[in-house]
């Protein structure tokens, strides 16, 4: 049976999922158990202690409340975090959809409402069920309203620019070219991420956590387009 099993399944794979695809997919599933290690060790407390170093590693040694650097380190750190709010990654989300509509793109158009779409949702559900509490440590540099973990910043930052980055470099026929806006994808959404734990509105395993579930979700997503399509 597993010799029967085996000498079906793999020649359909061979003429109906490219080795790209199958790399993508790949990429999920080590995600996903990555993502679930790090779950698990939040859930136990392991990760407190690392957590708690590296937070006040980012601020002044003489007033925890006070990030490090200078007044304007503060603001830039601001102005990235911005970068992963609900406003600009919407903006920038209905934007390309409209690009992809008038393109006649139809694809393309479902595939970013889709990602962007289920990411919300997996961000919104995923505070509610583990409801963890915003680090008591410092002050915070930004309003918050909802549970730590994961950081929706940080996990939407990655849906959103490594689905547009993907789309995008997905397109271009050089190397180069998709080197360089997949590195500019992964530089702003982990910028985003670094000013999370920065303002102090975030501990570092929930910044790591919503960047690896952005990530799995993005490549997922991008996976679904390239068998149906």
């Amino acid at each position: 049976m597993v010799y029967h099993f085996t000498n079906t399944l793999l020649p359909w794979i061979r003429r109906n999922v490219e080795l790209s695809t199958l790399v993508l997919l790949l990429m999920v599933v080590l995600g996903v158990w990555g993502l679930a290690e790090l779950t698990e060790e939040v859930l136990e407390g392991a990760t407190h202690s690392l957590d708690r170093q590296i937070l006040l590693a980012l601020r002044d040694s003489t007033d925890p409340d006070l990030p490090l650097g200078p007044w304007w380190l503060h603001e830039m750190g601001r102005d990235l975090t911005a970068l992963g709010g609900v406003a600009v990654l919407v903006l920038a989300t209905l934007a390309t959809i409209g690009f992809f509509v008038l393109n006649r793109s139809y694809p393309e158009a479902l595939f970013v409402a889709m990602s962007v779409g289920g990411g919300i949702l997996m961000s919104t559900l995923a505070k509610q069920v583990f409801n963890r509490p915003r680090p008591d440590l410092v002050a915070h540099g930004s309003l918050v309203q909802t549970a730590s973990f994961p950081s929706g910043h940080a996990m939407m930052a990655a849906v959103v620019y490594l689905t547009l980055g993907i789309l995008i470099a997905n397109a271009l026929p050089r190397r180069r070219l998709k080197i360089y806006v997949m590195v500019i994808a992964i530089v702003m959404t982990f910028l985003v991420g670094i000013s999370r734990v920065y303002l102090g509105v975030h501990w570092p395993t929930d910044v790591l956590a919503g960047w690896v579930a952005g990530a799995v979700w993005a490549i997922m997503c991008f996976a679904l387009l390239r068998v149906t399509t």
